[in-house]
């Protein structure tokens, strides 16, 4: 058992986990065309970065933003650290959870809502949609096509989540909820980002408002940090797993497909619990930035 100061962070996190995916749910907005699906209890849940997206969605909206100038070489590199930490080693300290907190969305402080949105669209288009995995998206789609609700789960900003989830064609989305007031935002988050147990409290949330039967639904994630998600539901499928997920799927029979090629999911096997090799990448990132600015 932890020591009595470390039992009220916990509890702090927690708080701050489920606050977190009940904004996500609240926030989460359904297609009218897909108001009414044909099969109305079941429905399919999505991870994005790696699941649906090669890479980092949230460092693909901020590497579109840095372009744009909204933040500093130096504000990204920290970014990139916390992101390759938070990705790889997937570390629950309360500390480090809360110094990513307070640091993701940062950057969008005293922007709007209606610029990220737009600017969103056009980083969308020249980062992230060419990084769709085809066979994903085709699993996506055969559940539409079976008239079930497609969700996509993610720790990226619910308006960029709900632009992925518009150009895929997909229901909706439940993501990251940043505080905004009149518009501008504040810099600061609805509780946590939505990551690991917030999206387990932001699907059954969502079940509960929409009626669904989470025994008949399905959840895809790359990433053993979404083992709350992926365990709600009577379907769950580890795609471009973790060697942590594989491991875990194989010995609970989920279903696992795995869309990279042969090196590149070594490659993904060896970089897993290397935080220093996440860094490493984004910051060659963003010293090849700062060169061509430099000219």
């Amino acid at each position: 058992m932890g020591s009595s100061a470390e039992r009220p962070r916990r509890l702090n996190l927690q708080q701050r986990s489920k606050l977190a995916g009940e904004a996500a749910a609240a926030a989460a907005e359904v297609e009218t065309a897909l108001a009414q699906p044909a099969d109305p209890h079941a429905a399919a849940f999505f991870d994005v970065d790696n699941t649906v997206m090669q890479g980092a969605s949230i460092f693909h909206l901020a590497r579109g933003l840095y372009r744009r100038d909204f933040f500093t070489t130096r504000d990204l590199i920290g970014a990139a650290w916390k992101q390759a930490y938070f990705r790889f080693v997937g570390v629950e300290d309360p500390e480090h959870v809360a110094e990513a907190r307070n640091s993701a969305l940062a950057f969008i402080a005293g922007h709007t809502v209606q610029e990220l949105e737009e600017i969103g669209e056009e980083i969308f288009d020249e980062a992230m949609a060419h990084r769709i995995w085809p066979g994903t998206r085709a699993l996506a789609q055969l559940h539409l096509d079976q008239g079930q609700r497609v969700w996509l789960v993610t720790a990226a900003p619910i308006e960029i989540a709900n632009l992925i989830a518009r150009r895929l064609g997909l229901t909706g989305a439940l993501g990251t909820v940043a505080e905004h007031v009149d518009g501008v935002y504040t810099g600061r988050l609805v509780g946590d980002m939505l990551h690991g147990p917030a999206k387990a409290i932001a699907v059954q949330a969502l079940a509960e408002r929409e009626g669904l039967d989470l025994a008949a639904c399905s959840a895809y994630s790359d990433s053993a940090n979404d083992l709350p998600m992926l365990s709600l539901v009577g379907d769950p499928c580890a795609i471009n797993p973790d060697p942590k997920l594989r491991s875990y799927a194989r010995s609970h029979g989920w279903r696992i497909r795995d869309y990279r090629t042969g090196r590149k999911a070594a490659r993904a096997g060896l970089v897993v619990g290397s935080a220093a090799t996440g860094a490493a990448v984004a910051g060659t990132f963003v010293r090849r930035q700062v060169k061509k600015r430099l000219g």
